[in-house]
């Protein structure tokens, strides 16, 4: 404990008689949190006019005069009653008067002075925003800026090193350091990889006393978390996938699922598929799906045309990051090979219509024209005529030729086309039906003379007759009509 003498003191003549007068005192100290016997003696103030006959009396007057400081009215010793703490109140500013114990007559002006609480390193310092969390991109380089973590000390940063901080890493050291005068988290290692460990736990301490022994620390964490960047290239899952198809698949049926992988994460996964050019033509589709591709039937394939398709497919990612091409390209290959199933497919028809003619009054066999199909998977079919479109039964048809003639004589006049439905049918599965339409036109024959629709009279002159001819010039549709007079007219 430290103690200090305030002295006033009087020059001049004769007792209690001054020409000049003066405090003369020191600064006053006491250790924070003192824990010896109490009260303890901080100080001792006096003047020169005290004989030290008890006519002198000490007063003090100000802040915690009386509870925090006692003085002894005789000595003027001062006490500290109780121990004190720097960080609640460091001074005390108080008022000092030296008194004539009989007159009650000031000896000296009263005078202020200072009692002030000298620190000890009694806190430790504190992070008031911790625990943090913080961020950095995986493969971050050496020294890259993470966050910086303060901590604060109550104690006097003016005396001594009880507020002097410095910062330390306690768990962590593996893949980061801290500046010991700033907090400032930075990376420690170049390869940090999400895919292999995507957070990291820190602890770090701050120590006062310049991170000397004896100081006092205090600890937080930092959850370091690594953001995704695109450092993985996309792999296909296998590097060969086989598929079948009907030839019966409509275009826009499913063939089949393909499946590729990237370690990374939103826009830095995203995939791109690609069948390669000139391999297939426009026979398929490609469509990626997060990380799966369906391919598609484009058009209508045919077994007995092409058995099966060989192709390779692509997947990349469309978004690269220089900084890791030096990783291998960013893109796969897969093949892919889809096998066409035979279908039971009904025969084909050569033409979609077929059209046809015969002379009108042709005796019965008389041929009319052939239809001809193809029966992809089998030469085992049979043509017939769909009696509904023939009730009158005038054609007739041979299975296996497809040769259609007539059954009887046909008559323009009466009707001029058939329209009749051939059938094709496959002999081993008779589900297996095709249909086409034949139309049959009747031609004209010149079969028929020409008629009056009625018998005509007239006279042009009571003695005159005269007779109509109607003659009929072949190829003219023209009709001419002759007169002349007759000798023996014909009876009416």
């Amino acid at each position: 404990m430290h103690q200090s003498d305030m002295e006033l003191r009087m020059e001049g003549k004769g007792p209690r008689s001054r020409s000049r007068r003066s405090w003369i005192w020191n600064q006053f100290f006491v250790i924070e949190e003192y824990a010896g016997p109490e009260p303890v003696l901080i100080g001792r103030l006096h003047t020169d006019m005290d004989r030290n006959d008890g006519r002198t009396k000490y007063v003090l007057r100000g802040e915690g005069a009386g509870s925090v400081f006692v003085i002894d009215e005789k000595t003027g010793n001062i006490h500290v009653t109780k121990p004190l703490d720097r960080e609640e109140k460091d001074e005390y500013r108080l008022i000092a008067t030296a008194t004539d114990r009989q007159t009650d007559r000031a000896l000296e002006p009263s005078s202020q002075f200072i009692i002030r609480v000298q620190d000890i390193n009694d806190n430790p310092p504190v992070f008031d925003e911790g625990p943090y969390s913080a961020m950095v991109p995986e493969m971050a380089n050496i020294g890259t800026s993470i966050i910086q973590v303060t901590a604060t000390d109550a104690d006097d940063p003016t005396y001594g090193n009880s507020a002097k901080l410095v910062y330390t890493l306690v768990q962590g050291q593996q893949y980061f350091s801290v500046d010991p005068q700033t907090g400032i988290l930075r990376t420690a290692v170049p390869d940090m990889d999400r895919e292999t460990q995507d957070q990291y736990l820190v602890v770090l301490q701050a120590k006062d006393m310049g991170g000397h022994l004896g100081g006092l620390s205090g600890t937080t964490t930092v959850t370091v978390r690594l953001t995704d960047v695109n450092d993985n290239p996309p792999r296909f899952t296998q590097s060969m996938w086989s598929f079948s198809v009907s030839e019966l698949a409509i275009p826009g049926a499913e063939i089949g699922r393909i499946s590729a992988t990237d370690a990374d994460l939103g826009e830095n996964a995203k995939l791109d598929y690609t069948i390669l050019e000139g391999e297939t033509g426009d026979t398929f589709n490609i469509t990626g799906v997060n990380q799966e591709a369906v391919i598609t039937l484009n058009k209508a394939v045919d077994y007995e045309s092409r058995s099966s398709y060989s192709f390779s497919v692509e997947v990349l990612n469309p978004i690269v990051d220089p900084r890791f091409l030096r990783r291998g390209p960013f893109k796969d290959r897969a093949s892919i090979r889809v096998a066409v199933l035979d279908a039971d497919e009904p025969p084909r028809f050569s033409r979609a219509r077929y059209h046809m003619d015969v002379s009108e009054n042709c005796p019965p066999a008389c041929t009319v024209g052939r239809v001809s199909a193809v029966d992809p998977d089998t030469d085992a079919r049979r043509f017939s005529i769909d009696p509904q479109s023939d009730p009158e039964a005038l054609f007739r048809i041979t299975p296996d030729t497809g040769l259609i003639t007539t059954a009887m004589e046909l008559d323009r006049e009466r009707e001029h086309w058939h329209n009749i439905t051939v059938i094709a049918t496959q002999r081993d599965n008779p589900s297996q039906v095709s249909r086409v339409l034949v139309a049959i036109e009747t031609l004209d024959l010149n079969d028929n003379a020409p008629e009056l629709d009625r018998q005509y009279t007239t006279a042009l002159n009571p003695t005159y007759f005269f007779r109509l001819s109607l003659s009929i010039f072949v190829f003219s549709p023209i009709l001419f009509f002759s007169h002349r007079p007759l000798k023996n007219p014909l009876p009416l």
